[in-house]
């Protein structure tokens, strides 16, 4: 049934691409006129921009706007988002749709949970900042930071162990970030410390959506969301909360997914055995400050 939702153009998937190019000058105008005028306000609309530039680069490499996947790639080619090298963020991300991996402490790289082994030795004061960062306020303050460092700590581990691939995917980090620092010396009028602020806030935006993408269950099918949001986040997150559409459905372009679930609505939800939120609204009012889960994976069984 999705294949009629996934797009038909042997072209240019327009909707995505002419976004693309309205956050880029978005992002163009915070950096450079409205941090001149308004600094403060500057950094807030740099992170909606950064953060809907993530949204995009995850749309690029599910193989959008273009067939061509380098040119795809070139599209996203800046370090808007600073953290993270995109091609470490393409190679993650898809391993993480393997679902069968789903949550597992191990296996899937976009995993919040522990193996409970690993709770059990961490000291008290970790263990109390990782409690926070189960809650959507600590996710938004924490997160962040928490999930960076523990990325470029593995991704370092993994590189001088011999990881050739992940060691280049940093190297192609360094010119697509000389990008932005570039037209922050020489065009912009934004600091580099208000940018990596605006960075840091776009980060916090997201993980409003990454924050109960996924839970805990043993059938693989009922383990992503549906967050039936047609708002402001929506646009921003590009329809993934829809995510267990998303999983079922990867090809499918983001301005096709809500006709994609509303279309089949029931099954979805009965595939997913009904892991269902209203609202962003309803996921703020119900885990702001009280953890969706425990850190240590509940159904985890050594192997």
């Amino acid at each position: 049934m999705a294949d009629r939702f996934r797009s038909r153009n042997d072209g240019i998937e327009w909707p995505t691409l002419s976004l693309l190019v309205a956050t880029y000058l978005v992002w163009g105008f915070a950096t450079t006129a409205l941090a001149r005028w308004a600094p403060p306000l500057a950094v807030l609309v740099a992170a909606v921009a950064i953060a809907q530039f993530s949204s995009l680069q995850h749309e690029i490499l599910h193989g959008h706007p273009f067939r061509n996947r380098r040119l795809n790639e070139a599209l996203v080619f800046p370090g808007l988002t600073v953290w993270v090298p995109y091609i470490r963020f393409r190679d993650t991300h898809l391993a993480h749709h393997h679902d069968p991996m789903l949550t597992d402490p191990y296996d899937d790289p976009e995993t919040n949970y522990l193996d409970p082994a690993v709770w059990a030795r961490l000291s008290r004061p970790v263990r109390y900042l990782l409690r926070l960062n189960n809650t959507l306020l600590g996710r938004m303050v924490l997160g962040p930071v928490i999930g960076t460092v523990a990325f470029v700590r593995d991704d370092w581990r993994k590189a001088r162990a011999g990881d050739r691939a992940i060691r280049d995917a940093w190297l192609w980090h360094v010119p697509s970030l000389a990008l932005v620092l570039v037209w922050l010396w020489t065009v912009g009028s934004m600091s580099l410390g208000a940018y990596l602020l605006a960075s840091y806030l776009g980060y916090a935006l997201l993980k409003i959506r990454t924050f109960l993408e996924h839970r805990a269950h043993e059938k693989p099918r009922a383990r992503s969301a549906i967050v039936e949001d047609r708002g402001p986040l929506a646009l921003l997150f590009l329809n993934i909360n829809l995510h267990a559409v998303h999983h079922q459905h990867p090809q499918v372009p983001w301005y096709r997914l809500p006709a994609a679930y509303r279309a089949g609505r029931e099954r979805y939800l009965k595939r997913n055995e009904g892991y269902r939120y209203g609202s962003y609204a309803e996921v703020i009012r119900a885990h702001l400050l009280k953890p969706k889960d425990p850190v240590p994976h509940p159904l985890y069984r050594p192997r």
